[in-house]
């Protein structure tokens, strides 16, 4: 992203010309993704254009019991990214703080998709926490109306129940979904 530093006023066919100091804006969307949602890849393809880079991060989170791997979530993320083109998203796991792994790349900013009002009472708490232990600001995205119903929970729970959960996931997800249901039952 190119920032305006400097203005200087010149006669002739160019009156004005703005000096520009090149920034790297990076912003990462952390989240359980487990699995990624229709609802988190709008997000992430958002922010795709919102930033120069953006990492997708994996957060593991040892109060949960995750169905898919941090491993397997990773590489669903990467898969299903794959043919999108945008060659500005970074797909990475961390189990550590997402403000530690922010200063480590240099994101300025943490990127939540919000569907509900409970949805931003829960993430505002956290981006308090978060601009407090180290300075980032966290940006809130709503969801697109079409898709603001569809949760990683909502999903397992109606595949769970052999509910239909395509046009909540790509098509990709939804294989690896049933194939990850079906070995929990054997």
């Amino acid at each position: 992203m190119r920032i305006p530093v400097a203005f200087f006023v010149k006669r002739g066919p160019n009156a004005l010309r703005v000096a520009t100091l090149i920034r790297m804006t990076i912003a990462v969307c952390p989240g359980s993704y487990d699995p990624i949602t229709d609802g988190h890849l709008d997000v992430i393809r958002r922010c795709a254009r919102l930033f120069d880079e953006v990492h997708v991060v994996v957060a593991v989170n040892a109060a949960k019991t995750p169905l898919f791997t941090e491993e397997e979530r990773v590489d669903i993320i990467r898969h299903t990214l794959e043919g999108d083109g945008a060659t500005n998203i970074v797909v990475s796991s961390t189990d550590g703080l997402i403000t530690d792994y922010c200063e480590q790349v240099g994101a300025t900013v943490i990127v939540k998709g919000l569907r509900q009002n409970g949805d931003y009472e829960a993430e505002l708490g956290m981006a308090l926490v978060n601009r407090k232990l180290a300075g980032i600001e966290t940006m809130f995205l709503p969801a697109d109306p079409v898709l603001e119903h569809i949760s990683s929970s909502v999903v397992k729970d109606v595949a769970r129940h052999g509910g239909d959960v395509r046009g909540m996931l790509p098509d990709y997800v939804v294989e690896k979904l049933n194939v990850a249901l079906r070995a929990t039952r054997d």
